[in-house]
């Protein structure tokens, strides 16, 4: 049986993927953990990079959303695609890396009851001011949505099979470590968190945390949806 399914979405990467795929050849050495690698709709060369590494590695999976529509809507294609008991995702980008995963793993193996853990990193290394905007989201969602949520989008993310076959509409865009998290607190699973360092990209740009511009519209989004969550809070009330 497949023991963990890291899932990494992969949206016109090809400069990290080399980087990426080598540093998984190092540390996947366990016959029961997989990784998959989503195609999020590229239009550079990941395709064919993809599709040459899930030849030459027996631990990589390989699927492709053929239209980019969105950061959580690629997540969302691997987790279908996985067949591990515990499901993971992180960034391509290798600001962090994926061998955090692994010592993710570990907790859920060390655990008593594995199916009520909730595992997720803890950044530390990143600049001052986003660790300032992070905090003021963690705040707010907090406050908003009545639960703990700190770090929101730090990586990796991991969770049960079984929670996360509980999962209805989840979000396709970058509220999806939002989405995961807060119905982590809903179902009252024990969140653990551990400490992930967070660098520089290898290469290229993020696609969404390029400028303030770029902030304010991503904490717009991000506020619509959690006043959304609210609200579906309050109608099951």
């Amino acid at each position: 049986m497949t023991a963990l399914s890291l899932v990494i979405p992969c949206y016109n990467e090809a400069a990290n993927l080399p980087l990426l795929i080598g540093r998984l050849s190092e540390i996947m050495t366990r016959d029961d953990v997989e990784v998959v690698l989503v195609d999020n709709g590229s239009s550079d060369a990941s395709a064919a990079i993809l599709t040459e590494a899930s030849r030459a590695h027996d631990f990589l999976a390989t699927t492709r959303v053929e239209v980019n529509q969105g950061y959580g809507h690629g997540i969302l294609a691997g987790l279908a695609a996985a067949r591990g008991a515990v499901l993971a995702w992180t960034h391509a980008d290798m600001q962090t890396d994926p061998e955090d995963a692994l010592r993710g793993l570990a907790l859920f193996e060390a655990a008593a009851e594995p199916a009520r853990l909730f595992v997720k990193g803890r950044r530390y290394g990143r600049p001052l001011g986003d660790v300032a905007f992070t905090v003021g989201m963690a705040g707010f969602e907090t406050l908003l949505l009545g639960r703990p949520l700190w770090d929101i989008n730090a990586q990796p993310t991991m969770f049960p099979r079984a929670f996360y076959e509980t999962w209805r509409a989840p979000p396709g865009d970058f509220s999806l470590d939002l989405y995961a998290y807060y119905q982590a607190r809903l179902a009252g699973l024990e969140v653990t968190r551990f400490p992930v360092r967070f660098g520089e990209r290898a290469h290229g740009t993020s696609h969404w945390n390029v400028d303030w511009k770029a902030k304010v519209r991503f904490i717009r989004r991000t506020m619509g949806y959690s006043l959304e969550l609210r609200r579906r809070l309050r109608e099951v009330a």
